[in-house]
């Protein structure tokens, strides 16, 4: 009979570590942290919330699709060990983890921690003043624990210490049933309106979003438990997810690396990109697969191992997400590291995992070329049905199967996001798309960041695309500018490389090889750098400021 393991984080990774026990489990800053020693961390923080009557208050089965049946834990801190280990231990004590952009002001921060319902806010302490100013805009104060992370700021008022209270806790197994029908919740990054909160249920996020196979002989929700251990026990993965946790792609590759049994590395610098110390990590812990998120991460990495070359021999994978990885970036990378795949990951919060596209060197020309996943689909215009294969026009990237529940609170967004056609549900997460001959799907990049230019469409990140392939190009971002003969024209904002000089003539011609005429910029802005969200998601709002003042 199959051994049987409940779809649960909790569950797998508790299984997990009865196996893999004296094997590391997380590396960071010159610490390593064992199978075991996670977990005991990880029940020592599961009891603490119990023994704050933090949990679960109810079954799924009694909530609508934007409800949630428990307690939330804020997570409002930059990468290390306590992040993943909050996340973990949420789940273990029938409480659900929430991320928090650290970047946040005062009134943002309050937004969201009211929106989320958090129940506890584990923060660093080099937070503390902000967070300070954020409760005092709430309406109720949450259970606090602060990190200390050799910050002088004092605690808020009522804070716990997050080591003092993992010592004083048990660390027993606590007495919660993991369920399948347990909450993950991924708070979006709020690019095209206020963050919202995407509610999966767990066996459905571990299908769907990380790719978990539950086994032939599994049953619903469930994992063959001996075919999730003997897999684990056969690897050797080292994992560095570069980008902060807090971005979804981040810790599902860090959950992802977990469940196949792999060590998750996090660099000793987290709060900014520092391209040095993440290649120096890399090779100091031969680390296997290297996450980044598009150019913005892709571009100041490859450019230091062109700079100081390093022993990176261990990298297999370099995965990506979240924002485009241009061909020509590709193209640098593979230059360097012959050996290299790189694995481009299309999906969003609201979607899991779409298609991928894996580069190599004997592959370059698949760069961009999304192979879709049994359940990836592109809509009509109207969203009212499933184009085929054979029909080119553009259309809406959609998912079916195993898709989230809806928007944590909100009703009306999880109706238009999650639409039925024909008695199928459907996510439809707000990227443009079209299937290619080949039977590929091109993504265009999300409709909020479409220029209408003369009566034409253009898709902001595919010209961006073709524009990086200029020498002179470290950065761009394309918005449209007002204009009385076209209502916008688009417009390149650009960032050069260092002692390089760039024509708009220039920045044409070399669009002028991939893209239509009407979709190349009629002006350009050259600026020191472009503005990004921590994670390397573009800041269109900025952009549209740059070239358009207000006035």
């Amino acid at each position: 009979m199959t051994r049987q393991v409940t779809a649960n984080l909790a569950a797998i990774h508790e299984t997990l570590a009865e196996a893999l026990a004296d094997r590391p489990c997380l590396i960071w800053r010159g610490r390593t942290w064992s199978w075991a020693e996670t977990t005991e961390r990880t029940r020592r923080f599961a009891n603490l919330l119990l023994t704050r009557g933090l949990g679960r208050r109810r079954l799924l089965t009694e909530c609508a699709g934007w409800e949630s049946p428990h307690d939330h834990v804020a997570i409002y801190a930059t990468n290390g060990n306590a992040y993943l280990e909050v996340m973990l231990g949420a789940a273990k004590a029938g409480a659900v983890a929430v991320n928090i952009n650290y970047r946040y002001g005062p009134e943002e921060l309050a937004y969201v921690l009211q929106d989320s319902r958090a129940s506890c806010i584990v923060f660093q302490r080099s937070f503390s003043p902000t967070l300070e100013r954020a409760l005092g805009l709430m309406s109720s104060r949450p259970t606090l624990i602060g990190i200390d992370d050799g910050s002088d700021h004092d605690y808020p008022v009522g804070t716990t210490d997050y080591e003092e209270a993992l010592h004083q806790s048990s660390p027993d197994r606590p007495d919660v049933e993991w369920l399948a029908d347990d909450l993950y919740i991924l708070y979006t990054g709020g690019t095209t309106g206020n963050p919202k909160g995407v509610l999966w249920r767990q066996s459905d996020f571990l299908a769907t979003a990380l790719g978990v196979n539950s086994g032939p002989g599994a049953a619903p929700d469930c994992l063959d438990s001996d075919l999730l251990v003997s897999t684990a026990t056969r690897r050797t993965l080292l994992a560095l997810p570069a980008p902060p946790l807090m971005h979804g792609a981040a810790h599902w590759n860090a959950l992802s690396c977990w469940i196949n049994g792999g060590t998750v590395v996090i660099q000793n610098i987290t709060d900014r990109l520092d391209p040095a110390d993440v290649l120096d990590t890399c090779e100091r812990h031969r680390v296997t697969s290297l996450l980044i998120v598009g150019d913005a991460f892709a571009r100041p990495l490859v450019d230091e191992l062109a700079r100081q070359r390093r022993d990176l021999s261990s990298l297999r994978h370099l995965l990506t997400g979240g924002a485009i990885l241009s061909p020509s970036v590709q193209a640098e990378w593979l230059e360097l590291l012959p050996g290299l795949a790189i694995v481009d990951v299309l999906g969003s919060s609201e979607t899991g995992r779409q298609a991928v596209a894996t580069t190599t060197r004997d592959r370059a020309d698949a760069a961009g070329k999304f192979a879709p996943s049994s359940t990836a689909r592109v809509l009509s215009e109207d969203r009212s049905r499933v184009l085929d294969p054979t029909d080119f026009t553009v259309g809406w990237l959609a998912q079916s199967g195993r898709v989230p529940r809806g928007y944590l609170g909100d009703p009306a967004k999880t109706e238009a996001t999650f639409p039925e056609i024909n008695g199928q549900r459907w996510a439809v997460a707000g990227d443009r798309a079209r299937y290619r001959p080949d039977g590929s799907i091109e993504l265009l990049g999300r409709d909020s960041v479409t220029v209408n230019t003369g009566g034409e469409k253009v898709f902001a990140e595919e010209v961006e695309q073709a524009l990086k392939a200029h020498p002179a190009v470290f950065d761009v971002l394309v918005v449209g500018r007002p204009s009385q003969r076209w209502g916008q024209e688009v417009t390149a904002v650009v960032a050069l490389r260092e002692n390089r000089q760039l024509t708009l003539e220039e920045l044409r011609e070399t669009g002028a090889r991939h893209l239509a005429r009407y979709k190349l910029p009629r002006a350009m802005v050259v600026v020191d750098a472009i503005q990004r969200s921590p994670s390397g998601k573009p800041d269109y709002g900025w952009a549209r400021t740059v070239v358009d003042p207000p006035r």
